[in-house]
């Protein structure tokens, strides 16, 4: 049986050694018990470059799991995930590399691992490697696999083997060496080789790869059998070895389809019919693919799923169960073959592999699904069909995504390495940047067929290492129109495209029309002249530098319109129209809907919201509406106005707020805010404030890294409190019932889930006092997983003429009085009961209530925790109180803390302080404190974080 497989197999590997320019043989024995894959590899290495190589760099990425110190590490890290930090050694996988040495001569070869990537090796050659030349090397190493949990690839919970960049490859090298660490972006950067894997596992696995298998031997005495795979021109590494049959085959004209992407309720006939149309597809638009079989995984999809409504749970999802499955596979499988095909850096030009996969999913449901909707079967809903977003078309997502980031001043150019990318834009909006920005170029090259010419472009550099001059030389060559606005410009800036037609001229039978240019860019723009609502003349309009005039003919044209047909990546689209006759009223109408909806530029919208909200125990829930201009996509002007009715105060409250933000680029000053806010609700029962806010804030960052979440703000704000007492207040009377503070803050923050350290100083000046406070909070989760919560404050009167009997703008050591009325108090004024027991840590930190809780000259104070088991802490505080003729008094105390989510649940218990042991005391239930909060945007904080 055996000798039955070696001719052809000879035969096979003689003719890879004499054609190929690189070629891996692999031998690996997997062992599902201890996890690991047990490895002799030969790998033969072309210097197809004209430099002489002393050395080789290799790619070992299972060895990026070794420690919590590599760049894989530190990527989760930055993404506010401790799942590889907390996990047990065990868990994480590592290679141990027993020889590297000289095939032909058989001689040890020196080699190290770099410092700053531990998961890329240096080879010493013996012999220099001429140009044109190949060189062998022989290498045998153990992998342990790491757990799957941490990127869906490695030893699963079912004990399969998800495995891709496993095995140790050769670096590029085009004049220098391209090598890169793991950081969980699927971005490995190999040149192509003939691959054979000869597999040996248990004989009841089974192996799934798109390579082509040669051979399987199994052997029923050893229970283990031999799969021999083989590949030409191979740059994917993936490879299924898993107990059950979990892939299905589709066989197409095209190709063979292997995939395990399923959609439930849908018959296996509709999946081999959809799975032909998509490999169709596939071939006429990027041609022929050069292997048998394409594989595409579930394990692919999820880490590149459709976004948007296609996420909701299954009864919910507005889409059908064909459309469902046939754009995850489309997407999946797009992805697959383009990088297959065209051999592109996927990590310095992502973009426009990337840029092709959505380019064509917009191509794919314009031609099959011409009228599906953003909304799908919601947009026929009633109720729901009143809003704009049901009238929009599926494909226009990709535009709403890639400017929900360019609003938040958080868009970075697609040119911009795919490690440096923040989550956000390298999972979502940079690829739909590139789409539709493929998309537009499309519409401005009249003269070609984008498309074709994508197609042409594909085939021509099928397995050939390309890169994105190439294909801009490409276009250029195939089109009579200037498109370096397309490179330069949308491509490699930030800069956002914002027109908007600036004035109308009528003169005789023609109009005279001026366009502005509101950025600093070359990016054309489409000009619509419309009548009665329908399309009469488009025209593009080119080399707009501050502004333009054209004339065009009169016809019957009552209105002009940019991007009409909504093709441009446009920033600011509500300025895009213009009446014929210059009626501002028929520029853009006043539109009022109810709830928040995707921005409609033809009208000035006005949306409407019912309130059910809780904010403090004395108002109870209130009722009321809010009245506001803020849509889906961020606005630099946001207005909102919410009246309430208090059901247990039984009185109206609410609020007023107008904001207004510059988005400043290119600068490490990124945003200005300036607004006014104003408040009215109750402080006490039947006691109620007005709070009016002014305040300026500027905010900084690293404009050179948006990964970098360190911001610096500078905040000026004057807060002006009036407070009145109705009949029935439990409050007799009031010390300071009117008063003003002038406040500036300045606040320095670098949060992360593993290191966290925030700074900021308070100035405050009034009429009788005027105080200055710092303070330092710093958070660590150490190697052997200890956490250690540190902060320190420090408070001090520069002046102070308040009633010496009152405590009212004193510092406090465990819960302030909050005269600014900045922090969300259920119940700021009990001094019993449940919600007098609810803290926030401000000023000093305190959780035991102690005999000193106030200073009126100066106080400084040290919190401190750490963690005794997973989420339970030991605390303790240390603090100096200083009052008016009073001496400087010790304070202390310390207890168990359950830290369920930090700053938003936790509970302290004390135990011993000042006060003596507290556990011991009388009405113990009464001293446990606790932090909770009920904001959504503060909850909506946590998933934010990890994508922006």
């Amino acid at each position: 049986m055996i000798k039955k497989f070696l001719i052809p197999i000879a035969f096979l590997l003689f003719c890879a050694v004499t054609l190929a320019q690189n070629k891996i043989d692999i031998n690996a024995i997997a062992d599902v018990e201890t996890k690991t894959i047990s490895i002799t590899q030969t790998i033969t290495y072309k210097n197809e470059s004209d430099t002489v190589l002393k050395e080789i760099y290799l790619h070992d990425w299972n060895n990026s799991f070794s420690n919590k110190s590599t760049p894989l590490a530190k990527r989760f890290e930055e993404e506010f995930s401790t799942k590889f930090h907390l996990a047990k050694s065990e868990e994480r996988g590592f290679t141990l590399i027993t020889t590297i040495k000289d095939q032909v001569n058989d001689t040890n070869l020196n080699f190290e691992y770099l410092k700053s990537h531990p998961d890329v090796i240096k080879v010493h050659l013996a012999e220099p490697l001429q140009p044109n030349a190949s060189y062998s090397i022989y290498l045998s190493y153990i992998l342990v696999i790491p757990d799957a949990s941490f990127t869906d690839y490695g030893f699963t919970k079912t004990k399969d083997f998800e495995l891709k960049y496993w095995y140790i490859t050769p670096a590029v090298f085009d004049g220098e060496w391209h090598y890169y660490s793991n950081k969980n972006l699927d971005d490995l950067y190999v040149p192509k080789a003939d691959v054979t894997i000869t597999l040996t596992h248990p004989l009841n696995y089974r192996a799934t790869s798109e390579l082509d298998v040669i051979a399987m031997n199994p052997n029923t005495e050893s229970r283990q059998q031999t799969t021999i795979l083989h590949g030409k021109d191979r740059v994917d590494t993936y490879l299924s070895l898993n107990k059950f049959p979990r892939y299905g085959f589709v066989q197409t004209d095209d190709l063979i389809l292997i995939s395990n992407i399923n959609e439930k309720g849908l018959p296996g006939s509709d999946k081999a019919i959809l799975t032909d149309r998509i490999t169709q597809f596939l071939a006429e638009n990027l041609g022929e693919y050069p292997h048998k079989q394409l594989l595409v995984s579930s394990i692919d999809y999820n880490k590149d799923p459709l976004y948007g409504l296609n996420q909701l749970p299954d009864f919910l999802r507005p889409f059908p169960d064909q459309f469902q499955y046939e754009l995850k596979l489309l997407k999946t499988s797009l992805k697959k073959y383009i990088d297959n095909v065209l051999l592109l850096n996927p990590r310095k030009e992502h973009w426009l592999s990337e840029g092709l996969q959505v380019y064509f999913m917009i191509k794919y449901v314009e031609t099959y699904y011409p009228d599906m909707k953003l909304f799908g079967t919601l947009s026929d809903v009633w109720g729901l069909r009143a809003f704009h977003g049901a009238d929009l078309d599926f494909n226009f997502q990709y535009f709403l995504y890639s400017m929900e980031i360019a609003r938040k001043n958080r868009d970075q150019p697609l040119t911009t390495s795919k490690d440096s990318l923040i989550k956000f834009n390298a999972n979502i909006a940079g690829k739909y940047k590139a789409g539709i920005g493929l998309n537009y170029l499309d519409e401005f090259s009249e003269d070609i067929d984008l498309s074709q010419t994508i197609t042409e472009f594909l085939e021509q550099n099928k397995l050939k290492r390309a890169s994105i001059s190439d294909f801009e030389s490409f276009l250029k060559s195939k089109t009579s129109k200037n498109i370096d606005w397309f490179f330069t410009d949308y491509v490699n800036t930030r800069k956002k495209i914002d027109f908007k037609i600036n004035s109308i001229e009528t003169l005789g039978d023609s109009i005279k029309l001026t366009i502005k240019n509101k950025r600093d860019n070359t990016m054309p723009i489409s000009l619509f002249k419309l009548s009665n609502d329908s399309v009469i003349g488009k025209q593009w309009v080119e080399n707009i530098k501050g502004s333009k005039t054209i004339t065009v003919s009169k016809d019957s044209v009552d209105k002009f319109v940019l991007d009409y047909d909504n093709v441009v990546p446009e920033f600011n689209q509500r300025d895009n129209y213009k009446s014929a006759n210059g009626s501002f009223i028929n520029n853009k109408p006043l539109q009022f809907r109810l709830f928040k909806d995707i921005e409609d530029p033809y009208y000035n919208q006005v949306f409407f919201m019912p309130l059910v909200e809780f904010n403090n125990i004395y108002d109870g829930l209130t009722l009321g509406t809010k009245v506001y201009n803020k849509t889906i996509l961020r606005k630099r002007l946001n207005y909102k106005f919410s009246p309430q009715y208090a059901t247990r105060s039984k009185t109206l409250t609410g609020g007023f707020s107008v904001f207004y933000s510059h988005n400043l680029e290119n600068q490490n000053l990124f945003d200005i805010t300036y607004g006014l806010s104003a408040g009215y609700q109750s402080f006490a029962q039947d006691a109620f404030f007005t709070r009016i806010r002014p305040s300026l804030t500027f905010s900084f960052r690293d404009d050179s890294d948006f990964r970098k979440d360190q911001v610096d703000r500078i905040t000026a704000r004057y807060v002006s409190i009036s407070r009145e007492l109705g009949n029935n207040a439990i409050i007799e009377e009031l010390d300071e019932p009117d008063y003003g503070v002038f406040n500036l803050r300045y606040t320095h923050s670098n949060p992360g889930i593993i290191n966290f350290s925030r700074f900021n100083t308070d100035l405050q000046i009034a009429d009788k006092f005027s105080k200055l406070s710092v303070n330092y909070e710093f958070r660590k989760l150490t190697q052997s997983n200890r956490n250690i919560n540190l902060r320190l404050y420090a408070g001090v009167f520069l002046d102070n003429n308040t009633d010496p009997n009152s405590n009212f703008f004193s510092f406090a050591l465990d819960r302030p009085t909050d005269y600014l009325f900045d922090l969300n108090y259920l119940g700021r004024s009990e001094d019993a009961g449940i919600f007098s027991q609810q803290i926030i840590i401000a000023e000093g930190g305190f959780k035991s209530k102690l005999e000193t809780q106030f200073a009126n000259q100066w106080m400084t104070t040290a919190n401190f925790s750490t963690s005794i088991w997973r989420y339970i802490h030991a605390y303790g505080d240390l603090g100096l109180v200083k009052n008016k003729f009073s001496p400087a008094k010790f304070v202390y105390d310390s207890g168990i803390r359950l830290n369920l989510v930090e700053d938003y649940l936790e509970l302290y218990f004390p135990i011993y302080s000042s006060l003596g042991w507290e556990i011991a005391q009388p009405n113990y239930d009464q001293r446990i404190r606790f932090i909770i909060s009920v904001d959504p945007q503060v909850l909506l904080g946590l998933f934010r974080r990890k994508w922006y």
